[in-house]
Order: structure tokens, then C-alpha cells, then sequence
């Protein structure tokens, strides 16, 4: 039997829910969409299944919106709910289709018949390495990345991403040195982690996506004069007082501090 919850009664709301729509309020645009479901919180309703559960809720929510319309509490995997920081990563099917889909649920429309469920937390490896230390990042990839060499050029790790990235591409030029190549590719990346667990030579290619714009930043792209100027001020301690000074001050002092 699909359930319309009394989402929007005083007494249903829960913390969660709360933090939810204040968010919305600020990020999306919630309370208008809110005031809505609260005169019509009977009308276009499509059926859908929430980690092996059946509801029906309104239609035009994303899936995030639609686990806080059904009462659940859900708050680990929730993060900027703008599509940026890659932490609701979500599977899910449609009707008549066979195939098992990947997105961010704060992007995802519901839509009629959909299944999803979050994805848990995926182990991701993530080598340590300091740039200071590197001579050639081309070996250094493959002393802290090895299974990037092993690539079998399925593209899974393409279809599974959110961002739509050629990751696929972007292994092979990391792969092959072309740092600037793979750091453009991989710059929309939101580490969402969802192109990992589909990579059958087991290559954490955000991890690879991630060292690659490191290395092109660090190795290979002018560094502006101002910035080179500063970083070697804060280095020096040129600022050291200054700092020791306004940690040192009450917040009231604080709020009195001019900026130049």
C-alpha cells in the first residue's frame, strides 16, 4: 500500500526535516515549493520506492526532498545539496529499463515507478605522496597509482558518472603524462566516488582525477608573482605577530577589527 505521509503536520516534523527546509528555504527556493505541498499535498503524487519501501509523493522533488517528505531522518550523505560536493551518491532504476543507474540524489527528479536506495560509503584508496619529494610525477603516478596502468578501457567508469566526465579519457592521458589534459577533464569532479567501485582494474580514478590537477597546478602552470611573494612572507613569519595578536582577542574585540 503506498503512504502519503502528514509530512507537513507540526507534530511529524522531525529535526532532520527542519534542518532540511531551512536549508531549502536559503538554497532552493524550498518555502515556495513547501507552501505548495501544503495545499495539495494530494495531487500529483507519483508512486515510488525508497530503498525497498513503497511511497507516492509529490511529483517535481528530488530524491533527497523526497526522503524528507517521507519522514526520514537521513543526514549522513547529505551535503551542499547543490550538486557540488559529490556526498549523496544514489543508485537507482526506472521503469522498462533493465539498467542500474547512478546520480546525486539532490539532482534527481522523482519520477514515476523510480527505485533508489543511497549508497553507502565506499572505500576508496588514498596513497600519500608529498611534491616536494617528486622528481617525475609521470613515475610518481604509477608508484602511488599502479592499477591506473591496467586500465581495460570498458568506460564504466564514464557511464557511472553524475558530472558526465570522459573519465575513461582522463585515465589514459594521466596515464600517459598529458597532466593538462586529464586535469581539464577531471576539473567538474565532484569526488562522488561513484566511478570506483564499477572499475574492474580496481583504479580509484577520482584519486587519479585529483592527483593529476595537483600535479599540473604545482609542475606545470605559471605561479603569479604576488602569490609566490606572499606564500614566502608567510614562510618567513612576516605575519606571525599579527596573528598571535588576533588570536589572542576576545570575539568582542574581534567585531571591532577593520579590514584594509
Amino acid at each position: 500500500m503506498f503512504v502519503i505521509p502528514a509530512i507537513f503536520k507540526p507534530e511529524s516534523r522531525n529535526k532532520a526535516l527542519d534542518i532540511g527546509l531551512r536549508r531549502y528555504d536559503e538554497y532552493k527556493g524550498w518555502g515556495e515549493v513547501r507552501d505548495t505541498f501544503m495545499t495539495t499535498a494530494t495531487e500529483h503524487l507519483v508512486n515510488i520506492e525508497i530503498m525497498g519501501k513503497k511511497y507516492a509523493v509529490p511529483a517535481g522533488i528530488t530524491l533527497v526532498q523526497a526522503m524528507w517528505h517521507v519522514g526520514l531522518e537521513i543526514t549522513r550523505g547529505i551535503g551542499c545539496l547543490g550538486g557540488v560536493c559529490g556526498a549523496c551518491s544514489t543508485l537507482y532504476r526506472t521503469p522498462g529499463s533493465y539498467e542500474l543507474k547512478t546520480g546525486l540524489a539532490c539532482q534527481l527528479i522523482v519520477e514515476e515507478g523510480i527505485s533508489f536506495s543511497m549508497m553507502q560509503s565506499f572505500p576508496v584508496r588514498k596513497p600519500v605522496y608529498k611534491f616536494e619529494e617528486i622528481t617525475d610525477p609521470k613515475q610518481a603516478l604509477f608508484k602511488h597509482f599502479p592499477e591506473a596502468a591496467f586500465c581495460r578501457n570498458c568506460n564504466a567508469c564514464t557511464e557511472a558518472c553524475p558530472q558526465e566526465i570522459d573519465v575513461r579519457t582522463g585515465i589514459w592521458k594521466a596515464a600517459f603524462g598529458d597532466f593538462k589534459g586529464a586535469s581539464d577533464l577531471f576539473l567538474p569532479c565532484v569526488m562522488c566516488n561513484l566511478c570506483v567501485p564499477v572499475c574492474i582494474a580496481e583504479i580509484s580514478s577520482n584519486q587519479v582525477g585529483l592527483y593529476s590537477r595537483r600535479v599540473q597546478g604545482i609542475f606545470f602552470e605559471q605561479k603569479p608573482d604576488a602569490l609566490l611573494t606572499r606564500i614566502d612572507e608567510i614562510e618567513k613569519g612576516k605575519f606571525d605577530s599579527e596573528w598571535k595578536r588576533l588570536r589572542s582577542m576576545s570575539r568582542s574585540e574581534l567585531a571591532t577589527v577593520s579590514l584594509p
